[in-house]
């Protein structure tokens, strides 16, 4: 055990895993989320006996704390890594500032930016899934579900609910970015969640049969779609930049997709980081 922890330290030293972020980097502050059990309905298509239905809620034991940013990667620290040609510019008009949530990202982008994040900084940064913004979001997080009777054999229930559901989001739309804190906090420190911006996170979307007693019988994923969170979560494909120009999957778009990131300081989160950027 001594000899590999001698040797994974030697490994560390030479990838140059050990680094300070410059003093006047913009690094993203973060919040940690202690770990707690929560009820979660997971993400994707269910089906049960050809019909549509709502995903089943599953329990949820989190063992381990999370490190998340409190609020969304804002403008002026997405355009750093623009400034040093590791991002592509924002499509967005929002002035470069503090103040201002990043949109107008694409997947593609947001997972740059972590990239180009980690390899300057001492911790290794990821986009969350959607189960770590649930976990994150406590009671701001949405359940999609319609609540339409899983063994029922009419789908106009569904069509119906789902049409109701639709025409309630379109009423409540709010399309213009606020600054940081306008909506508020969850129980757990997580800022602005479920405004009017959409998160990107690491989860594929996909498509699954549920059998007997409602578990999977057959799953299938699509990871060039991504499930952005908010005030519904939305498949997107991992280019889309502006989702009202198209590209969302099923329901009604978000206002703005932009990103916030999970913070690793393990040692062996910046060996895998390391392995992964010497064999790209």
């Amino acid at each position: 055990a001594l000899l590999m922890a001698a040797f994974a330290g030697g490994l560390a030293v030479q990838a140059g895993l050990y680094r300070a972020a410059p003093v006047d980097f913009p690094v993203p502050a973060t919040i940690r989320v202690e770990p707690h059990d929560f009820t979660y309905r997971p993400a994707g298509e269910f089906y049960k006996d050809g019909f549509a239905v709502d995903a089943p809620k599953v329990e949820v034991r989190r063992t381990q704390p999370l490190d998340i940013t409190k609020y969304q990667v804002t403008t002026a620290e997405y355009d750093t890594c623009v400034a040093q040609g590791a991002c592509p510019p924002r499509e967005a008009t929002t002035p470069s500032s503090f103040d201002m949530p990043a949109t107008s990202i694409s997947h593609d982008d947001a997972t740059a930016y972590a990239e180009w994040l980690s390899a300057r900084t001492d911790a290794v940064w990821t986009l969350p899934s959607d189960e770590d913004l649930a976990f994150a979001a406590g009671s701001k997080f949405p359940d999609d579900a319609l609540g339409v009777d899983p063994d029922s054999k009419n789908p106009a229930l569904r069509w119906l609910a789902d049409y109701q559901r639709e025409a309630a989001r379109k009423a409540s739309r709010d399309p213009t970015p606020q600054p940081l804190g306008q909506f508020g906090e969850g129980e757990y420190g997580l800022a602005d969640f479920a405004g009017n911006v959409w998160e990107w996170t690491s989860t594929c979307n996909r498509k699954v049969t549920l059998g007997e007693g409602g578990s999977a019988a057959y799953s299938s994923e699509s990871c060039g779609i991504y499930i952005a969170s908010g005030k519904h979560r939305s498949p997107l494909s991992s280019f889309i930049r502006d989702p009202k120009s198209g590209g969302c999957s099923v329901g009604t778009p978000p206002d703005n997709v932009g990103f916030r990131l999970i913070r690793d300081d393990s040692w062996y989160a910046r060996l895998v980081f390391a392995f992964r950027q010497a064999a790209s």
